[in-house]
């Protein structure tokens, strides 16, 4: 145990101590020791008080019976606490429950404890009368939750005579009670099915073997269908039968017995998405479930659902392998057939998740197209690529069928492109191995290459392995937005593969792209990227000056307005740059995006440089710098620039004709407001 013997001869200690209290109160603190080490969730402190409060063979409620949560607590002799902020009653140490549960005669049937307090809680007539059209439990019985969610699990774990009565008493009028709806609704959002279609579809009757069912309580299912009047096949809520509630839930006993019934239907569907007991079962994983259907002469195993989904289908997609080996082995199962929805065979669900061995049991059984594809024009080995499966990759290259250089029909990606984009070196290695792949085909809808994507994801080992290869062109640039690798690369500030590009004579570390016009320079200096500015600036053929094409902004006007303060510091040292150089689109100048963002540095360094016009207006609004600031409430700037003996502080914008006093004036701008703008001199 943790933290040796010593906590442990201190609980043994501690529950001696308890078990010696006076009169009731050993036997509160063991009550309470239980509820909080055998329920199925934490509980509240109110659900734990109502639950002490409930007497055996009461119709009802009592709430002088509620104790207070200190005197449960003091009972426990600090065995037992609240967390604070989420109000649960918890055991103080988790070594705790571990000592508690190696004890397994400490606590006499526990299950079948909690389970009458809950039915009993549930039968009390003031639970029974609320209405069932509430859509969840009142304040004032705060039990009701947990015992409508877990009754059925406790009283499954410790099924007694006492419990069983008390469960037929609350099934005979469930359909009824509050607790139904609560139970299901909190089923169906746990199970992230569409409740409002099931509440749409009408609350047909939930009886007392679809419950029993649903549960897995053997003896009251057994008791129920001893009954004339129980109908096998009726269905409940989402129109589903016994038999599928028991399905779903992996009750083996429970679908044995109902499936021995006479009449039964065993491949009556759902009327929500028509799904069969048999592909409930696969879906949910139950092996021994399904082995009973396929035992049973009356069950389809090939039946699809609404969207076409048989049962091997969701077995493959789950990876359940024992069961889509049984269904593989029944003649009437289509092992090639597609959804309707998304188009995609069983098989591609298994290569898409990487089920590796569900994979080989298909390509072994045949009957299944290795090179097929989905609605979207995907292959299988493209689905591998993608998901970095490189098991299944190796698999289906060993095929002769498959071409591990088709491109898709939606997107014009060869497995390779989609490898590259994920990152999965392993399998670009497998791919670049084969003769028929071409490691520079571009995709249709952007024409970036595999070493594009590398170089925008930043792996060194993929774009290694590419630039290996004659045939790709490291300076091939995509036909939309027009960018080469390194652009990519600087965009990223990934110094490690700017510099393998840069290695590469074809190369061309100042190519713009064909969108905005940016050099890779251009994109470092705007994501403030200090290494790679560094680095481009090192090669005579860039720019450091070059202005995109859309706007007209310069390297050091993006550095200016992103505050990239030592970027700007990095671009002023070279001769070309010209930093009070204004951009085509609105004719700002670096200072002047400076000063709107507030960059208190970046304008004091732009200030003490000769070609910067501190006082140059846009063309659009015809703001200054120190309009910008005030407008922007940026008040050491404002101050910075009323100092300066060429800014003209009364200089009206023109779009709305005020001076920057006024602006710097604005309730928004307050900070501003406080300081002696400073006049030009005459």
């Amino acid at each position: 145990m943790a933290r040796g013997n010593g906590l442990s001869d201190a609980y043994t200690a501690t529950l001696a101590r308890l078990q010696g209290q006076k009169g009731n109160i050993a036997a509160v603190g063991f009550k309470v020791l239980k509820w909080v080490l055998y329920s199925e969730r934490p509980l509240q402190a109110e659900e734990l008080c109502h639950a002490m409060a409930v007497e055996m063979g009461s119709p009802d409620l009592d709430p002088k019976n509620i104790p207070v949560l200190r005197t449960l607590l003091s009972s426990c002799l600090g065995l037992v606490a609240v967390e604070a902020s989420s109000s649960t009653v918890r055991l103080v140490h988790f070594t705790l429950q571990e000592h508690l549960l190696s004890s397994p005669t400490l606590f006499s049937g526990p299950h079948s404890t909690i389970a009458e307090v809950c039915l009993t809680y549930l039968n009390f007539g003031c639970v029974r009368d609320i209405p069932p059209t509430l859509d969840r439990a009142p304040s004032t019985m705060p039990l009701l939750e947990y015992a409508s969610f877990y009754w059925g699990r406790h009283a499954r774990m410790g099924m007694t005579e006492n419990v069983k009565m008390l469960a037929l008493k609350l099934l005979g009028g469930f359909d009824e009670h509050l607790s139904a709806k609560l139970l299901f609704r909190r089923y169906y959002d746990h199970d992230r099915s569409d409740w409002s279609r099931i509440h749409l579809m009408g609350q047909s009757r939930f009886s007392a073997l679809h419950a029993a069912s649903f549960f897995g309580m053997v003896k009251i299912v057994a008791t129920l269908l001893e009954g004339k009047e129980c109908d096998v096949n009726a269905t409940a809520r989402a129109h589903s039968t016994a038999l599928i509630w028991a399905a779903r839930e992996g009750h083996e006993e429970v679908v044995k017995m109902l499936l021995e019934q006479e009449g039964i239907n065993p491949d009556k569907a759902d009327t929500l998405y028509h799904q069969t007991p048999l592909l409930w079962a696969a879906m949910k994983g139950h092996e021994g479930v399904v082995k009973l259907f396929l035992q049973h002469k009356g069950v389809n195993s090939d039946r699809a659902d609404t969207y076409g989904r048989t049962p091997i289908w969701w077995a493959a997609q789950d990876g359940r392998e024992g069961i889509v080996k049984m269904l593989l082995e029944r003649e009437e199962v289509n092992p090639d057939r597609a959804d309707t929805q998304y188009g995609q065979t069983p098989i591609s669900w298994a290569v898409e998740r990487g089920h590796e061995r569900i994979v080989r049991m298909f390509l072994e059984q045949g009957g299944v197209d290795p090179d097929q594809t989905t609605k979207s024009g995907r292959m299988l080995l493209s689905w591998a690529a993608e998901g970095g499966h490189e098991g299944v990759v190796k698999i289906l290259l060993d095929r002769e069928e498959a071409n591990p250089n088709l491109a898709d029909t939606l997107y014009g990606r060869t497995p390779l492109l989609w490898a590259a984009e994920a990152g999965h070196e392993g399998i670009v290695k497998m791919l670049l191995e084969r003769e028929e792949v071409n490691p520079n085909q571009a995709d249709t809808p952007y024409g970036r290459t595999p070493i594009s994507y590398a170089a925008e994801k930043g792996d060194e080992g993929i774009l290694k392995m590419l630039l290996e290869r004659e045939e790709v062109n490291p300076n091939q640039a995509d036909t939309w937005p027009g960018r080469t690798p390194i652009s990519y690369a600087a965009e990223k500030g990934d110094e490690g593969i700017l510099e393998m590009l840069l290695e590469r004579d074809e190369v061309n570390p100042n190519q713009a792209d064909t969108q905005y016009g940016q050099t890779p320079l251009s994109w470092a200096a705007e994501k403030g990227h200090g290494g790679v500015v560094k680095m481009l600036l090192e090669r005579e053929e860039v720019n450091p000056n070059q202005a995109d094409t859309k706007y007209g902004r310069t390297p050091i006007s993006y550095a200016a307005e992103k505050g990239h303060e030592g970027i700007v510091k990095i671009l002023l040292e070279r001769e070309e740059v010209n930093p009070g150089q204004t951009e085509t689109w609105y004719g700002r100048a670096p200072i002047s995006y400076a000063a709107e963002k507030g960059h208190e540095g970046i304008v004091k360094i732009l200030l003490e440089r000769e070609e910067v016009n501190p006082d140059q207006a846009d063309t659009v609004y015809g703001r200054t710098p120190i309009s910008w600031a005030a407008r922007r409430g940026h008040q050491r700037i404002v101050k910075m620039l009323s100092e300066h003996g060429e800014v003209n502080p009364d200089q009206a914008d023109t779009d709305i004709r005020r001076t920057p006093p006024p602006l710097a004036a604005q309730p928004s701008n307050s900070a501003a407001m406080i300081i002696p703008l400073k006049r030009k001199r005459q």
